[in-house]
């Protein structure tokens, strides 16, 4: 997700209160050709009244600045120490990340569905998933330091005693970590996110730099381990102690999630097929292409995803707006897809156009190898936004089959088709399989639309 997730923003609360209820038109139109109306509109919503496009965005940029903070921390992590450290601490801190993905069960997106209705529940229903997430974390990196000799070897300095507990405390740590940032959004805190991952970022680069000055080859770990430390106190003492109460005294209902195992279960197997289609294809390029291929891809993938994130963002803010106001749900969504089609749209395009410029940054084979795939990913963000709106307007009506089934649906043609078009079109044909299947599933959505975006006579299950 995390995602990771400053500057000020007004009380949401005060907001909840005095703002008038939304309509679901959004503003109206600005003239046709008035282009500088129309971004100056735009930024302006950030720091508007609207709770559902200022969370969304404000969501956004805290992925935005992790992404760009989280760059500079491995740039410099490269000129001031060795290749070998920063090659196994980032295979380390890699599996902690995955193992923490797994572990914490997706209850991240759990909060951002329940906190909104919990009332006084909230306090006890966040520490509960903390405590699960945690626990399932530890137990995952236990059983992987286990592993480590058959299916590791070179992280074999893990299994030192100060090392081992090292990475099992982290890992668990960052299940919390992930937690916390849908704990803020479900509160309607985005501002604070922003500033927990700027915080986290920040401390992270200057205990990296401290680590080189005083020559201690686990600096690279050390300097993550500490940020997060930080993070997790300074995030969750604000949390608890401000955000909750505020949250508890304005809400209106109280409700305890009714059913929660079986939605946590349901919503946690979705989850799991699209970590799959992220995680699993840089590896199916890895057997099929090299080492080479595989690390212009994953690159690649990285500077694609960003936009993917732009739409996972105002979803969630999505989500949160509809639990708190359910007959609006659908005039959100349409708002949400409007606004994401336009704000991505000038996104595509920059990206199609400054394609080569940005794989420079990695190198000159990078910009030869992957330009036509970042342009073919970004292009698949566009139906992407159909798709990964719809997951969560199911999500929100707790209609789970149709999240479940098109996740499903995703990954098993994303690794089919890349499986297939590896061999004739190189690391190509995975951007040809992520447009092809976003494209595929948006279109069906769209035809199908009023099975998920029209009101509801009845409650789902």
């Amino acid at each position: 997700m995390s995602a990771f997730h400053a500057t000020p923003t007004p009380h949401p609360a005060r907001h909840a209160r005095t703002s008038p209820a939304p309509t679901g038109d959004g503003p109206p139109p600005a003239p046709r050709g008035a282009l500088g109306t129309t971004v100056r509109s735009g930024v302006r919503s950030v720091f508007s009244r609207d709770p559902l496009l200022r969370n969304g965005h404000l969501l956004a940029i805290s992925s935005l600045v992790n992404a760009g903070l989280g760059s500079v921390f491995w740039v410099l992590a490269t000129r001031w120490y060795e290749d070998e450290v920063v090659g196994v601490s980032f295979s380390a801190l890699s599996m902690a990340l995955l193992l923490a993905g797994i572990g914490q069960l997706n209850l991240n997106d759990f909060l951002i569905r329940f906190v909104p209705s919990a009332g006084h529940h909230t306090r006890r229903l966040i520490l509960t998933c903390y405590a699960v997430s945690a626990g399932v974390s530890a137990l995952a990196a236990s059983v992987f330091l286990l592993l480590v000799p058959t299916v590791a070897p070179d992280l074999d300095f893990l299994l030192n005693p100060v090392a081992a507990v090292w990475f099992v405390a982290a890992t668990a740590g960052y299940a919390v970590f992930v937690m916390q940032d849908g704990a803020l959004t479900a509160v309607r805190r985005p501002g604070w996110v922003v500033a927990e991952n700027t915080v986290f970022a920040v401390v992270k680069i200057g205990l990296l730099g401290m680590g080189a000055v005083l020559a201690f080859e686990s600096g690279i770990l050390l300097s993550w381990a500490g940020a997060l430390a930080v993070s997790l106190l300074v995030t969750n003492y604000l949390l608890l102690r401000r955000a909750v109460p505020d949250h508890v005294r304005t809400s209106t209902v109280a409700q305890r999630p009714e059913r929660a195992l079986r939605y946590a279960a349901a919503d946690y197997t979705g989850s799991l097929f699209r970590m799959a289609a992220y995680a699993l294809v840089p590896l199916i390029v890895l057997n099929n292409l090299g080492a080479d291929q595989s690390a212009y891809f994953s690159l690649t993938w990285v500077v694609g995803y960003v936009l993917y994130l732009v739409t996972r963002n105002l979803g969630s803010s999505l989500v949160v707006e509809a639990v708190r106001d359910p007959g609006h749900l659908v005039d959100h969504a349409r708002r949400v897809l409007r606004h994401t089609g336009l704000l991505l749209g000038a996104g595509v395009v920059l990206v199609l156009a400054l394609a080569p410029l940005i794989l420079s940054v990695f190198g000159t084979a990078y910009a030869e190898e992957a330009t036509t795939l970042l342009r073919l990913l970004a292009l698949s963000a566009l139906p992407n936004i159909v798709v990964s709106i719809a997951i969560d307007v199911s999500r929100a009506r707790r209609r789970l089959r149709w999240a479940v089934g098109l996740q499903i649906a995703e990954c098993v043609l994303v690794l089919g088709l890349t499986k297939l078009l590896l061999p004739v079109m190189g690391i190509t044909g995975a951007g040809v399989a992520w447009l092809a299947t976003t494209s595929l599933l948006a279109a069906l959505l769209l035809i199908c639309r009023t099975h998920w975006l029209t009101a509801e006579t009845r409650r789902s299950s």
